[in-house]
């Protein structure tokens, strides 16, 4: 399905991997869904009239792109833009353990490199791009490609569970330390150390995120029922928040907003819950007035000697927002952006649609839903979002908002092909107010 990120011009793109290639689209209103590349199957990719994103002011053009990066681009499981460069990184069905980078514009590959087991999972920033394995993770400098450093023997990951900080002087990753707990490993990409451990959950992780500065840690469990925020990288736990006591649920999405203030997760329900990260400033004690007020205080008092669990629900934080989606089941990635200057929530579905939802910062409540649209970019009409049964499932999608790199050998067990062009002076490394890329993967 599908996901959304800013770009530093305040627009946003969606990435979507397909049986027959992949898509790039701009988000940039909610009434547009505006395709500007597409990868299809064949002789040639063809990219769209659109949007150009931060790597150049030249005006979009139409133009036919070379076979060079066809190969492959059938069954993309796996298609990770570097925020809105030109860089992409493809995973095909075909070729599962072979990941190919490329300059998507020029149609040109820079380099590829084949792997000893299934890739589940790339990550890209503007230093570092992560290749995910079910037992290993490598580390490669993004400027070059090399790999720098492999962490090997990590507990059976078959989920390709791992998140990438987007912030050059926090440059973390994160990934289970453990199969059977919820243990983080977070990990120092730059100087290529553990920088710690987090027993974050009883339960083996489901999903973790990390917030735009790099300092906080977002992780659920496989319960699906609390949320906790942690310091990163000292992993102090900042927040928690409870997104239901009737039933465990699988938690599919954690994403924050850019400026750090709201957190959404989306699960395999209906509902997606949107929290808020601030502080309640305490307020002193006052005499209860009435029968009321008095219970209260005494049942509040009476939590110390009530059982840890019961105590800690207490503490813990309720929605700030919530959305209901018109369907149950679907795998589905959330993300929190501001588009035509107002806060939405976009939320991407395997049905093969994209919706958007109004967030009110202040009062928050329910979403309204405002527009969707279908990822394959054709129109529907309202009424027939709902009938998403016979829809037909983008196998990845994503989005994004940014720039960076170039690339070439091989090393430390990941075989790498020789860079086949230099792209490095195409390709803009520097740009600063840009979202993390977000992946959605369905069966």
């Amino acid at each position: 399905s599908s996901q959304a990120g800013e770009a530093g011009a305040g627009q946003l793109s969606l990435a979507v991997g397909s049986k027959s290639g992949y898509k790039f689209f701009s988000l940039s209103s909610v009434d547009k869904l505006e395709q500007i590349y597409e990868c299809k199957m064949g002789p040639h990719c063809v990219a769209q009239a659109g949007v150009e994103f931060l790597a150049s002011s030249s005006p979009p053009t139409l133009a036919s792109q070379s076979a060079g990066i066809t190969a492959d681009t059938e069954d993309v499981c796996i298609v990770e833009r570097l925020f809105s460069s030109s860089l992409v990184a493809i995973v095909s069905l075909k070729a599962p353990r072979k990941l190919k980078v490329c300059h998507f514009k020029k149609g040109t590959e820079i380099c590829n490199y084949s792997y000893s087991n299934t890739i589940l999972a790339v990550k890209l920033n503007r230093q570092r791009l992560i290749v995910c394995l079910e037992e290993s993770l490598y580390i490669h400098n993004i400027r070059d490609m090399k790999v720098l450093h492999t962490i090997r023997e990590t507990p059976p990951n078959p989920a390709g569970l791992c998140a990438l900080s987007i912030n050059n002087d926090n440059c973390y990753l994160a990934y289970p330390g453990s199969a059977t707990i919820g243990e983080v490993q977070v990990f120092d990409t730059i100087n290529l150390r553990a920088a710690n451990m987090i027993p974050a959950h009883d339960s083996p992780l489901a999903a973790l995120a990390f917030d735009a500065s790099g300092t906080k840690l977002a992780t659920a469990s496989e319960k699906g029922t609390v949320i906790r925020v942690f310091s990163i990288p000292e992993g102090q736990k900042l927040f928690e928040f409870r997104r239901g006591v009737k039933r465990c649920v699988s938690i599919c999405s954690l994403a924050f907003s850019m400026d750090g203030m709201f957190l959404s997760a989306s699960s395999n329900t209906e509902t997606v819950h949107i929290f808020k990260l601030e502080t309640v400033k305490e307020k002193p004690p006052e005499e209860p007035t009435t029968w009321t007020g008095y219970f209260g205080k005494v049942l509040m008092a009476s939590t110390s000697y009530l059982p840890s669990q019961v105590t800690e629900m207490f503490n813990q934080g309720r929605a700030f927002a919530t959305v209901r989606l018109p369907f149950c089941g679907h795998k589905n990635i959330c993300s929190l952006a501001t588009i035509q200057k107002i806060p939405r929530l976009l939320v991407g579905a395997s049905d093969g649609y994209l919706y958007m939802y109004n967030l009110d910062p202040q009062e928050g409540g329910e979403c309204a839903l405002m527009k969707q649209h279908r990822l394959d970019g054709s129109l529907e009409t309202a009424n027939e979002i709902l009938d998403s049964a016979s829809h037909d499932c983008p196998l990845v999608t994503q989005t994004y908002g940014a720039a960076t790199a170039k690339a070439y050998t091989d090393d430390l067990g990941a075989v790498g092909g020789a860079c086949l062009e230099d792209e490095a002076s195409a390709l803009r490394l520097d740009e600063d107010s840009e979202h993390p890329p977000m992946i959605l993967r369905t069966d």
